[in-house]
């Protein structure tokens, strides 16, 4: 994989001197931005609250608040802190953090160390995912410089549910890295049980600007209630795609228009879990978190997705859902239930085979999903689909009048390529099935019966936890007619 174009709209900070090298090493870095001298605590806490930074992985939690908890965690409990670097981005469309840790490294491993001094960490640990993007680069920096506590680099498996702060811990560890399934702190207890501080590698970066800058200087870019600049990744329909650095308040069509990006029907805001909005809401949105949020979309993890011409929302929209069901970590019922109906949902309206009654069981599967699952993922999964119908209300008119609107799904919105194979998914020789409905009974996750009794499929792979109802399934049709197809490396 590559890297996009890196740039900048505004005076460079995060991006300062990527025009004159292709990674800042130690010496180019210190030369570019300066020595950085240790903070005390109560230095880094009001330099955070000055500058209002909130964590950019997506929920913007304040990232002073989450400083004072571990430190007051640590204290109460006398326990050492780990400080943990989040790089992970399991989001497809997502490469600002590999960006950063891969150009700019020694800027994330600033704002660490200045944490880890102030808390007096005992370790430093970085996670990122096994994609072979930023690794390199990041154990090159931590070779290049010395930093307060041992710092570790752990690399965790390139999924969507990866990046999620509670599946990092765990996978960091030593447990399978998925969400844990019920509500924890990793300022209470993160990293082997002890104190954590966690977030993710862009707010670590402008935690090492701000302290170069001063809280002042700072705040000279960007609005009073949102100071500096955000990272954004750029892609869909963009001809120039690429991660920006760009001062919030800034006219989000003038990012648009540096990247040649034509909107089309809709632009996704926020990544998978975010939000679609209209080409009209997209002219007059500014890039900040109050300014997406004025016009129904959000900053989420920086990431802009433009659908453009010539290709079907409802189609682009369904090949997400289905990847989404795909990743969730199996661990409850609106997962494991509901996230492949609202796949199947999309899927039949996108298809025309759903009719009226397919918008309605998009609506119902996520009635039935949101605020119920053990994680954010099927919430951030309901977002983006109720999103998609209340935003392409025109498409689904012509889908419903005339069983689709004749555009091709293109592909525009990124999926990892082996999402994109037929590898694994259910398939029916239609000249043996009778339509027992046996495999509806054995595999109800997986297979629905149509009106007239024969089965009807999920287009995306099984899921590793529906594989044994599958397989099941497979091996009871009383007519042979259900199998699953190999995967694409077993042929």
């Amino acid at each position: 994989m590559t890297v996009p174009v890196v740039g900048h709209l505004g005076p460079p900070r995060l991006t300062a001197g990527l025009d004159r090298a292709e990674r800042l090493d130690h010496r180019v870095h210190l030369a570019v931005h300066g020595n950085l001298r240790p903070f005390s605590l109560a230095a880094i806490l009001d330099l955070a609250k000055e500058i209002g930074l909130k964590g950019r992985g997506g929920a913007g939690f304040p990232f002073a608040r989450k400083l004072d908890a571990v430190a007051r965690s640590a204290q109460r409990r006398d326990l050492p802190v780990t400080v943990v670097v989040n790089g992970t981005e399991g989001e497809p469309a997502s490469w600002k953090d590999k960006a950063l840790l891969t150009r700019a490294p020694h800027l994330v491993l600033d704002g660490a160390a200045l944490a880890a001094h102030a808390l007096k960490a005992e370790s430093i640990v970085i996670g990122v995912t096994d994609d072979g993007v930023a690794a390199d680069s990041v154990l090159a920096a931590v070779a290049e410089r010395r930093m307060p506590a041992p710092t570790r680099l752990v690399t965790m498996p390139h999924r969507f549910i990866s990046g999620e702060s509670g599946a990092l811990i765990r996978g960091l560890n030593g447990d399978v890295p998925i969400p844990p399934g019920r509500k924890s702190l990793a300022s209470d207890a993160g990293v082997g049980g002890r104190p954590t501080l966690l977030s993710n590698a862009e707010t670590y970066a402008q935690l090492a600007v701000a302290a170069h800058l001063g809280p002042y200087a700072y705040s000279e870019v960007g609005t009073p209630d949102e100071p500096g600049t955000v990272l954004l990744t750029v892609g869909g329909s963009a001809r120039q795609p690429a991660v920006l650095e760009v001062p919030t308040g800034m006219p989000l069509a003038d990012v648009l228009d540096l990247c040649a990006a034509t909107i089309g029907p809709g632009l996704l805001t926020g990544g998978f879990h975010g939000k679609w909005i209209t080409p009209a809401a997209a002219a007059r949105a500014e890039v900040s978190r109050a300014g997406l949020d004025t016009v129904g979309g959000t900053l989420g993890a920086g990431i802009m997705l433009p659908l453009g011409d010539g290709t079907c929302p409802l189609g682009e929209a369904a090949r997400v859902l289905r990847y989404l069901a795909g990743q969730s970590a199996g661990q409850c019922g609106p997962c494991q239930l509901g996230l492949p109906d609202l796949a199947r949902a999309m899927s039949a309206l996108s298809d025309g085979s759903g009719g009226a009654a397919a918008l309605e069981r998009i609506r119902a599967a996520a009635g039935g999903v949101r605020g119920r699952g053990a994680c954010s993922h099927p919430d951030g999964t309901v977002r983006f689909a109720l999103s998609a119908i209340d935003t392409f209300t025109e498409d689904i008119a012509t889908h419903l009048a005339r069983g689709g609107c004749g555009a091709p799904v293109r592909g525009v919105l990124p999926l990892p390529e082996s999402e994109e194979s037929t590898a694994g998914r259910l398939m029916v020789d239609w000249s043996r099935c009778d339509g027992h409905g046996l495999c509806a009974q054995l595999a109800p996750e997986l297979i629905t019966l149509d009106p007239n009794g024969y089965p009807s499929l999920p287009e995306a792979p099984v899921p590793p936890w529906l594989d044994s109802s599958a397989r099941k399934a497979i091996a009871m049709c009383p007519a042979l007619a259900l199998r699953q197809e190999a995967p694409l490396s077993a042929k």
